[in-house]
């Protein structure tokens, strides 16, 4: 579900000598393992290894399922607050008429003031493929269109029988 990290606790620590800081943040020193996890025993909480690369690995006395639970917390806050970018696509073909270009240009803005990035696509069939180059002028006419909401990303490029450009809503 959650890809909370396994940390080594009580029993599973090996190493001899470890520094450990208590349930109330006070650093308790360097001590041996077999100490620290007695003095986490007499408390009735557990000793996690909460940082093994450091040297001497450092050592919390806490209790480890509220622990756990307060990381996968942390993770699904965290996860919650990423932002997608989506990718929604305009197709047209070089011969638009320049009322449906307007409409592919109203549908792309409502895309990028949605925060989402655009792919403009432009598919030549048959004799068309000979002649990009109107493709070219269409898709600089839209990026006029459309250039108070966005920016190209990536220049129009050809992909087999489509020309392909992306752009990204303005900050």
């Amino acid at each position: 579900m959650f890809c909370i990290k396994e940390l080594f606790i009580n029993e599973k620590i090996r190493a001899r000598e470890v520094r450990v800081v208590d349930s109330d943040g006070e650093p308790l020193g360097v001590i041996p393992t077999k100490e620290a996890l007695r003095i986490a025993l007499e408390k009735k909480l557990d000793l996690v290894m909460v940082s093994p690369n450091a040297k001497p690995p450092v050592c919390k006395i806490l209790d480890y399922g509220k622990y756990r639970y307060e990381q996968s917390k942390r993770e699904k806050e965290a996860k919650k607050n990423q932002k997608t970018i989506n990718i929604k696509e305009v197709r047209m073909t070089p011969r638009i008429d320049s009322h449906d270009l307007q409409v592919k240009a109203s549908n792309a803005i409502k895309f990028l003031k949605a925060e989402n990035k655009v792919k403009v696509t432009v598919r030549f069939r048959g004799r068309e493929l000979g002649h990009t180059n109107i493709g070219r002028e269409v898709l600089k006419t839209f990026v006029t269109m459309i250039q108070e909401y966005g920016e190209v990303e990536k220049l129009p490029r050809m992909e087999g029988r489509n020309m392909v450009m992306f752009l990204t809503p303005k900050k």
